[in-house]
């Protein structure tokens, strides 16, 4: 299965705008290395990126294997079906698609195009950019045992907006699919998964053809998230050096004023899921409530202007106004809830 957001002929890395640009920010850090007064920017830069790299590349190799394993009928088997049991369906394939949150825009566009239910979207574009596999190891990494309690909280707003927009869709106050899936409806999962073990012959020849195959989707996976890290990093560099840490403690605290400034802040800074955890991270440090790193982190999601323009585009503009008005006022009370609990 391809999870590839771009067109297949495409530009060399080292020309595309987003390598310019981390191009940009890794040669302004080691020249740094070279000032006595900016050197702390470069050990700190240093410092994040040996936090990050291992659990980065584990977790784009274990996406590279899901993404050449899986294929796409299984996804729109389970997508398409307006029942709350697809809502189901729509988070675990959420794990399975390790992909950046711009990444997983296209695939969702595309599982519409094709038949998957409004609601199963919605669910999807949330659970999907935290609780993929690459993002699982980060948020572990980064937030300990409370990186388990930001994936589980990702699932429960992704069934509670499935289930809400499901309703809503019944009710037609939200656009609807009006596509049939293309897909036999005799298609099964099970049977499909019996018959392809059943075809595959363990080989020295099948062995190699596989870990190109998973090589392949894992370089692929990582040019597009890969950049997206190198800019997190360069941000929160700048973020560590530049901005006393009093400052972000007081306009970022988990009280309600601290929590709106973060909800602006997120709704602002359009970054990927995978950067954006980064920004989250330095976030806590500084002010040590996991509740406005929840809400960072779900309310960045929710109010990025490209998802919007694109659920606007390619579903109807009711959905694309729903998600973020539905959305933020509950992320909001979730992340409340956890400041106070937790």
């Amino acid at each position: 299965m391809s999870t590839h957001c771009c067109p297949s002929k495409q530009k060399p890395f080292y020309q595309e705008t987003l390598w310019i640009i981390n191009f940009i920010c890794i040669g302004f850090t080691i020249i740094t290395y070279f000032i006595p007064a900016y050197q702390g920017l470069f050990f700190y830069f240093f410092k994040l990126s040996q936090i990050v790299l291992l659990p980065l590349f584990l977790g784009v190799f274990i996406g590279g294997i899901i993404d050449y394993y899986v294929p796409n009928s299984y996804v729109e088997k389970t997508l398409a079906s307006p029942k709350k049991r697809t809502l189901l369906f729509a988070v675990f394939m959420g794990t399975l698609f390790s992909t950046c949150s711009h990444g997983i825009l296209a695939i969702s566009m595309q599982l519409y195009r094709k038949g998957s239910a409004t609601s199963s979207i919605i669910a999807l574009l949330t659970a999907a950019p935290w609780a993929n596999f690459p993002m699982t190891i980060l948020l572990i990494k980064f937030f300990k045992l409370n990186g388990l309690l930001i994936i589980g909280i990702s699932i429960i707003i992704a069934l509670i907006l499935g289930l809400i927009f499901q309703f809503l869709e019944q009710r037609h106050i939200v656009e609807k699919n009006t596509i049939t899936a293309n897909l036999d409806p005799e298609f099964s999962i099970r049977k499909d998964i019996k018959k392809r073990l059943q075809a595959y012959r363990f080989s020295k020849q099948g062995l190699v053809k596989d870990l190109k195959g998973i090589l392949n989707s894992s370089v692929s996976l990582s040019k597009m998230v890969v950049s997206w890290f190198i800019i997190a990093l360069f941000l929160a560099t700048l973020i560590q050096f530049f901005l006393p840490k009093e400052l972000l403690s007081h306009y970022f605290s988990s009280s309600f004023l601290g929590m709106l400034n973060t909800l602006i802040a997120a709704t602002i800074i359009e970054v990927c899921s995978e950067g954006t955890s980064i920004l989250a991270f330095e976030l806590y440090q500084h002010n040590n409530a996991i509740g406005n790193v929840v809400l960072f982190l779900f309310a960045g999601v929710i109010t990025d202007y490209t998802e919007i323009g694109l659920i606007w585009k390619n579903i109807g503009k009711r959905t694309a106004i729903a998600l973020p008005l539905i959305g933020t006022p509950i992320i909001l009370i979730i992340a409340y809830l956890v400041n106070v609990f937790v």
